[in-house]
């Protein structure tokens, strides 16, 4: 009798062994399907806002979850690191070579302090955030030119933006001053001694070089204390200045102006919250309401939406340009791609409809009543309003430069980047990226796109395989590697020689940047 009990206790505890595992299988399996979603009577939203703290001069970022309407999707991630997709599909995100050019922007050892000041130099930046970004970080090197203190420059209030932030809402004005110490003096305010004294206010002359800011502008010291700049964009050349100048250029531009700390702490919680898709483009749509009044473009738009943007261009003083033809301008290249146009720009590229792609810009013309093609093929469109809470968002609103700082640092931190048109954001990322290690960014030939594009509504050309080889060869070259900064189009002169020059910021080689174990002149050899 006590053996069969024995024989029998074995038997049952593996019976219950058994059926305790099917019993977790089952829960596993359920949970991997089934959502459990919040009560509905459950009211607001959880709060993700990153926190940040300092510790002595770095900063340490504790993180939080994603908000679970915006968790990973696991089906996107199974199709696009499958065994299945070729090897051209790795090429849609592989960066271009950098060639081995690392920056190069410390001093030399034959570099000059700034000596004793020999006044103040006050500025008045002009434009958006891209365009004040530049100005300053070329009035930096201005004030090092003709030996001045600079006066935290003022920003830009009266623009189309209406953005009434201050240098310290946007950049971080401490870290500012202390980078550039060695550079330029740096002061906060005016001191109240000067505050009344007679100040010279001067356009400075677009795009000059060392001569003018020392024969012109420096000779004022004689006669002032205070010196004003009413613009600080285009004030100082591309090209042929010092290398010791436009090495300080770079040093304002990529160390000395970082964002301000809650800028900062949020466009870093975005770029978390899409690196939880996987890899990902950052599409500059340049397609808002100022961009499409300011160039004259009106194609595919309503007779009505041409109308109202065609006032604004009217009503807008400082728009110097106000008759303009669409379909020249569009011709020419010179209008921004339109939603539709970049979603079939996407697709000939290669790149599957689940691609996450974050939108970098403002508020789009037309809202979705033009954005229908885009998100019918690349339903993973993603913004700042899209993966933030209201709350998360709340301090930047109706600040329209801290609402591109985040679209900057989202971009900037992309693993592709495609602008639709090469204004100053671009401009300003594309430089940015190149400086971090020639990053990928994609260049639309927007002349050449438009002819392919309008064959495509003409009927005489059809999506596919030929319209993918053609955009393909057309862009090959267009994808951030590294070359020479690209100097005036041969036969222009006067100012339309400068303006056809590509931008300092566009293109830091080869002036801050070198190949690393090269002497600088043998690095440039083999650039074109």
């Amino acid at each position: 009798m006590t053996k069969r009990r024995r024989r029998a206790l074995p038997l049952l505890l593996r019976k219950l062994l058994t059926y305790a595992i099917c019993a977790v299988a089952l829960v596993a399996l359920l949970s991997g399907h089934v959502r459990v979603l919040p009560s509905p009577g459950v009211s607001g939203a959880p709060h993700f806002l990153k926190q940040y703290q300092r510790q002595g001069s770095e900063q340490s970022w504790t993180k939080e979850l994603v908000p679970p309407q915006f968790s990973k999707n696991p089906g996107f991630s199974r199709k696009m690191n499958s065994a299945g997709w070729s090897s051209d599909f790795d090429k849609l995100w592989k960066p271009p070579s950098n060639r081995d050019f690392v920056p190069c922007i410390g001093p030399s050892t034959n570099y000059t302090v700034p000596e004793a000041s020999q006044g103040y130099l006050l500025v008045r930046t002009n434009g958006g955030l891209n365009q004040m970004r530049a100005g300053i970080c070329d009035m930096v090197a201005v004030a090092h030119i003709i030996n001045a203190t600079l006066v935290i420059p003022d920003l830009d209030k009266g623009s189309f933006w209406q953005d009434s932030s201050n240098f310290a809402d946007i950049f971080d004005e401490k870290h500012f001053i202390s980078t550039l110490a060695n550079d330029v003096k740096v002061v906060k305010k005016l001191p109240r001694e000067l505050a009344k004294t007679t100040k010279l206010v001067k356009e400075f002359k677009s795009w000059s070089g060392m001569d003018y800011y020392h024969k012109e502008i420096a000779s004022m010291w004689e006669y002032y204390e205070v010196i004003r700049a009413s613009k600080s964009d285009s004030r100082l050349a591309n090209n042929n200045l010092p290398s010791a100048i436009q090495k300080l250029r770079c040093r304002a531009c990529y160390e000395a102006l970082r964002f301000a700390p809650h800028i900062e702490a949020m466009g870093k919680l975005l770029v978390e919250r899409m690196r939880s898709y996987g890899q990902y483009i950052a599409l500059h749509l340049r397609y808002e309401k100022d961009m499409l009044a300011f160039s004259g473009c009106t194609h595919g738009l309503s007779t009505a939406e041409a109308k109202e943007l065609k006032i604004i261009r009217e009503k807008t003083v400082h728009w110097k340009i106000k008759n303009i033809n669409s379909t020249e301008q569009r011709s020419k290249g010179h209008c921004p791609l339109t939603p539709k146009e970049v979603a079939i720009f996407l697709t000939a590229l290669g790149y599957p409809p689940q691609t996450p792609i974050y939108i970098a810009a403002g508020e789009i013309y037309g809202g979705d009543s033009h954005m229908t093609e885009l998100h019918s093929r690349y339903p993973m469109l993603m913004s700042k309003e899209k993966l933030a809470s209201v709350e998360e968002l709340e301090p930047f609103m109706n600040h329209a430069s801290q609402m591109a700082a985040l679209d900057y640092i989202v971009s900037v931190e992309s693993d592709v980047f495609i602008p639709s048109y090469s204004g100053n954001m671009a401009r300003a990322v594309g430089g940015h990226r190149r400086f971090l290690g020639h990053k990928k960014t994609i260049s639309p030939d927007r002349k050449a796109l438009v002819r392919l594009f309008d064959k495509i509504e003409q009927g005489t050309l059809k999506e596919g395989s030929r319209l993918s080889d053609r955009i393909a060869e057309l862009h090959k070259k267009r994808q951030g590697s590294p070359r020479k900064r690209k100097g005036p189009i041969s036969g222009t002169k006067g100012m339309d020689r400068f303006r056809s020059e590509e931008a300092f910021y566009e293109n830091p080689l080869p002036d801050c940047l070198c190949r690393s174990e090269l002497p600088e002149v043998d690095a440039l050899a083999d650039l074109k």
